[in-house]
């Protein structure tokens, strides 16, 4: 079985990034609260999470997570399409991000 990968990637709106770097903490999108986890995408599964969430959306922010970071509060999940996703129980803390981008 393959290690699963030490970075994922969290999709962010400006304004939410914003928040983040405010505060030092992402408690999540409402979508996350709403599934009571934070949802995160593998490097691969990232332009399938934009066409299914984020489409026609200018205004994001791509933040790499150091999964190492998160620790067990990581839990990779069969989500769309069968496919394992990350996702993150608790707040994001900002110390996990490696790097950030703005949408291009």
């Amino acid at each position: 079985m393959t290690a699963p990968p030490a970075t994922a990637w969290k999709i962010l709106t400006v304004d939410e990034w914003a928040s983040f770097q405010a505060s030092g903490r992402f408690e999540g999108s409402p979508a996350d609260r709403a599934d009571g986890f934070i949802h995160l995408s593998a490097e691969d599964q990232i332009e399938g999470t934009i066409a299914r969430h984020f489409t026609g959306r200018t205004d994001l922010v791509f933040a790499e997570i150091d999964l190492t970071v998160l620790g067990e509060a990581v839990k990779w999940e069969v989500s769309r399409g069968g496919a394992l996703f990350p996702h993150h129980y608790g707040a994001l803390p900002l110390e996990a991000v490696r790097a950030a981008r703005a949408q291009s």
